[in-house]
């Protein structure tokens, strides 16, 4: 059984996640150290740290320490992390939080419930980004060359250049995206495209699968990578804690002064 905590500062709210007849126990650290325990509220419970600073910088020790206890809640059951910096003022208002949002944390740890987040990053394995494009696309080439062989070309035809290399970068993004998604689609729960980080990036890719599926899920990276040639590079990493896979609008009561979000 978690102990009472009688601090009068704030909670910072990790997690939240399933309760049953016994309240679970952590076996980690928070942020600054600080004990990790859980505050139930019917079948759900946050996952929290006491804390006197209502706001917390996102240093590195600190992301540190929040992905530390994620990843000891991934291995004891389901999760639904909370966006780093999420803290209420008190116990009592996180349990008005749990209350006022119940039948929303209990669809979405049903939605979740045995599975983990696994992401696959493909990027393009070439020296110049740039150079590859114009040596893949004729249409690129000719317009490069254009430029090139004009001492004083207008300003807009370099505008156009870049325009018309951005757009093909898109475009390729967009179509290797489609053609990954439909092989992992047979090996993923759902699978969601988030915004390239870099310009070498293809896609960035966050797929939901079961706890025990990992190696079905490697298979279909390999399957999908048999579509592509040696410019691509294949890097998948997890299992993760499904920040990708959780969608709470979290109602905030009126009665309880606190900030709360997920993500």
């Amino acid at each position: 059984m978690a102990r009472k905590s009688h601090s009068q500062g704030g909670r910072f709210i990790y997690a939240l996640v399933d309760v049953d007849a016994e309240v679970p126990s952590y076996r980690v650290t928070g942020l600054n150290k600080a004990r990790v325990y859980c505050i139930p509220e019917g079948a759900v419970g946050a996952v929290v740290s006491d804390i006197q600073s209502p706001r917390v910088r996102p240093e590195r020790r600190h992301l540190m320490a929040h992905r530390a206890v994620l990843a000891h809640l991934l291995e004891q059951g389901t999760v639904l992390p909370m966006r780093f910096g999420t803290i209420a003022t008190s116990a009592a208002s996180v349990r008005a939080l749990l209350r006022a949002n119940a039948p929303a944390i209990e669809d979405q740890l049903q939605r979740v419930r045995g599975r983990v987040e696994m992401g696959l990053r493909v990027s393009w394995e070439v020296g110049n980004i740039y150079e590859y494009f114009v040596r893949m696309h004729p249409v690129l080439r000719e317009m490069r060359d254009r430029v090139v062989e004009q001492s004083e070309a207008a300003r807009e035809e370099k505008i156009e250049l870049g325009r018309m290399f951005d757009r093909l970068v898109q475009e390729e993004r967009e179509r290797h995206t489609q053609r990954v998604i439909e092989v992992l689609n047979d090996y993923c729960e759902e699978v969601i495209a988030n915004p390239a980080k870099n310009e070498k990036e293809v896609m960035n890719l966050a797929c939901l699968v079961e706890k025990d599926g990992r190696s079905e899920f490697e298979k279909g990276v390999f399957e999908a990578s048999k579509r592509f040639d040696n410019d691509f590079l294949f890097d998948y990493n997890g299992p993760w804690a499904p920040h990708n896979f959780v969608n709470l609008d979290l109602r905030t009561p009126a009665s309880a002064e606190q900030r709360a979000a997920a993500g």
